[in-house]
């Protein structure tokens, strides 16, 4: 990657950080990210042509605020300050910096008020998505206004005379309606960068990469039948070859018919070597009398690498474990890359022990569901692989919200299946980022065969998303919910009520734990 096409996002620990990233990525133009406190002589070093400072859950008046050097507004290179990033600038030019009145959250309307590279293509007012407890009251100095929202004075704002821009409101998110828009004008037309960043380009400086490290030794591939496993193992399979041994333990916390189907799926894809564990006693033992989310997935994560030393014990000596660990599942689990907050720990981010005697191969680290789904296309997989909805690692261990059995996974299992062959039927599969059950720990009163009934109730749950980050809940069809709820009541034995979950992310997260 050529120094000049790369632009540097400073991480001051906003959940949105990666997307920032990879909305540059979009753009065809190669984005790192960096922590905030980064050597100024480190970030010269990357010879960035633009620099965009993310949000953050912090306030620059707070004592321990996250504070990037003064020295970087003095680079000669473009900048594009976001939310908390906006704010840090002002601190910098000397605005006067408040917690705002009125928080303000979700979306809002965006008015421009001035011509601007960074708002090409735009038409007066557009939808933009802000989340902010602190706001500008004053212009800094040497500032001028571009646009404002009802609660935002200086919702967009520009250096007068150098190419530095804050933006209170998030453009990475989807639900601003020209965020990339925005920052695609940021990279190409501010900052004249001209890139040429593709999947493709990942795919043969991964492969590169791969090799160089690797070189001839083993490689057990973890694999579950979903989109990022399945695609990472076609990756190691071009870079490595023989040397690859994927293998797919069935742990028991799987969809129904899931080791059935993912065999017949792997048998097909030409060259991949894949072997099936059946070890389902061992999670389940693992979960026994266990409640707490957090405490489920590490458990899991625990048992998850006990099982695999127990199995690369049948093989030749195998040095690498490969795993299709994402992004969102790293931005969730710990602040790899700066002070964001903790969610939730992902199985094979927050489990893994200190001690695990592989070596860790994670290609898709810093990658999105969709961009590992145009990655997958490149190596010519079927839409019926790429198309598959996200299924957590954790399994459905974290749709049983409390102590996990054995009968209810049972009963989850089938009534997911239901829900999952209308949506298939109906068309709305492919309409949706990802669709589920969830079984919750309550009972309910009701009256099936003129008997009264005290059984278990299933919330379903789907989501439209672009990348996974932020979501909002699928508009299903009430006739088509009202078909999924009868045959789940009458076919499940045990549930005797059925909900739909109408919460966006944020402030819900897609799955339940």
């Amino acid at each position: 990657m050529k120094d000049q096409d790369k632009v540097v996002v400073l991480d001051f620990g906003s959940q949105f950080t990666q997307l920032i990233a990879r909305r540059v990525r979009e753009s065809r133009i190669y984005s790192e990210i960096v922590p905030f406190d980064t050597p100024i002589e480190e970030i010269r070093k990357l010879n960035p042509k633009a620099l965009i400072l993310s949000g953050g859950p912090s306030s620059v008046y707070d004592d321990e605020a996250p504070i990037a050097s003064q020295e970087i507004i003095d680079m000669d290179i473009p900048i594009l300050g976001i939310c908390y990033g906006m704010q840090l600038l002002g601190y910098y030019f000397g605005a006067k910096i408040k917690a705002a009145p009125k928080k303000e959250y979700g979306r809002a309307e965006l008015t421009i008020v001035e011509d601007d590279a960074l708002f090409d293509g735009f038409n007066g007012e557009s939808t933009v998505w802000m989340s902010h407890a602190d706001k500008i009251e004053e212009l800094p100095q040497g500032f001028k206004k571009l646009g404002y929202t009802e609660n935002s004075d200086f919702a967009a704002i520009r250096h007068i005379e150098k190419s530095i821009y804050g933006l209170q409101f998030h453009p990475e998110v989807a639900h601003t309606e020209k965020g990339s828009l925005i920052i695609e004008n940021f990279v190409r037309k501010v900052s004249e960068i001209e890139g040429d960043w593709t999947t493709r380009v990942f795919i043969e400086d991964s492969i590169k990469d791969i090799k160089k490290r690797v070189g001839n030794e083993k490689v057990l591939c973890a694999v579950s039948g979903g989109v990022d496993s399945t695609v990472m193992a076609v990756l190691l399979n071009r870079a490595l070859g023989e040397n690859v041994t994927c293998v797919f333990i069935d742990t028991g916390l799987l969809r129904l018919n899931e080791a059935e189907k993912t065999m017949k799926m792997f048998s097909e894809i030409e060259g991949m070597n894949v072997q099936l564990f059946e070890r389902k006693e061992n999670f389940y033992s693992a979960l026994a009398g266990i409640s707490d989310p957090e405490a489920k997935r590490k458990a899991i994560g625990k048992t998850f690498i006990d099982v695999f030393d127990d199995i690369a014990a049948e093989f030749d000596e195998h040095k690498f474990l490969a795993q299709g660990t994402l992004y969102p599942d790293v931005i969730e689990s710990n602040p790899v890359k700066g002070p964001s907050e903790t969610i939730k720990s992902h199985h094979n981010v927050g489990g893994l022990p200190e001690d695990m005697k592989f070596e860790l191969i994670e290609p898709f680290r810093e990658l999105f569901k969709d961009e590992v789904r145009i990655v997958g296309r490149e190596f010519g997989l079927s839409e019926e692989v790429i198309g598959r909805h996200p299924f957590p690692g954790p399994g459905l261990a974290i749709r049983c919200p409390g102590e996990v059995t054995e009968s209810d996974l049972e009963l989850l299992r089938s009534a997911d299946d239901i829900f999952i062959s209308e949506l298939h039927k109906s068309g709305y599969y492919e309409k949706v980022w990802q669709a589920f059950a969830v079984l919750l720990p309550v009972r309910s009163v009701g009256v099936m065969g003129d008997k009264r009934t005290y059984s278990k109730v299933i919330s379903l749950r789907s989501v439209t998303s672009v990348d996974g980050m932020t979501a909002d809940w699928g508009r299903l069809p009430l006739e088509l919910l009202s078909k999924i709820s009868d045959r789940i009541i009458n076919e499940v034995e045990g549930v005797n009520r059925v909900l739909y979950d109408i919460s966006s992310k944020p402030p819900a997260t897609i799955e339940w734990e």
